[in-house]
């Protein structure tokens, strides 16, 4: 399916996921490209972050809906779509976490839906609903290989409240992966 893009005016709604929700994942690319692994400074503004230059390689975390699934029409959780000009080309996965933020567990948007606003209006949804149901805030994680997510959570607010060097040892014993947990805290 061709989707056009109309770059100065995009049209970008969100709205509860529905039957559509695993059709949509299954037919989109979610990955991207990483050239760099960021050496996280929680005093610095991600821009002043040193990058470490590597030989270029697309990343895929490989989405399954079904994993989600109970998800769907929970009380303490919900998925919810972003459409641009009318075809879904993103979503973001929330739940209440145990310490009572609002917990992104997964956001993701369409490599050719990217920059149009798609995940900065997936996360005002994530907001307005945490907002309701009077959470403290919210929490997300993303790694120092997704540099353009980190520069999205500080322009929307969020801060670094935690890195973890050695979440993904487990997977592979020599990545270089750092995990890193954004906040964003209402007043």
């Amino acid at each position: 399916m061709y989707l056009v893009m109309h770059p100065k005016d995009p049209e970008v709604s969100v709205r509860l996921a529905d039957e559509g929700f695993a059709p949509y994942v299954w037919g989109n690319d979610f990955s991207f490209d990483v050239k760099a692994y960021a050496h996280v400074d929680q005093n610095k503004k991600v821009e002043h972050w040193p990058l470490e230059t590597i030989t270029p390689y697309r990343k895929c975390y490989g989405i399954d809906p079904d994993e989600f699934a109970s998800y769907l029409g929970g009380a303490d959780s919900a998925i919810f779509m972003a459409y641009l000009d009318g075809e879904a080309v993103g979503h973001v996965v929330v739940s209440t976490n145990w310490n009572g933020f609002a917990h992104v567990d997964e956001l993701a948007v369409a490599a050719r839906a990217r920059r149009y606003g798609v995940a900065k209006s997936l996360l005002d949804v994530v907001k307005f609903w945490s907002l309701k149901k009077n959470l403290p805030g919210i929490m997300l994680e993303t790694q120092n290989n997704n540099i353009g997510a980190c520069r999205l959570y500080e322009r929307c607010g969020y801060q670094v409240g935690g890195i973890d060097r050695l979440r993904y040892r487990g997977i592979d014993p020599q990545t270089r992966e750092v995990a890193i947990f954004w906040y964003l805290l209402f007043e």
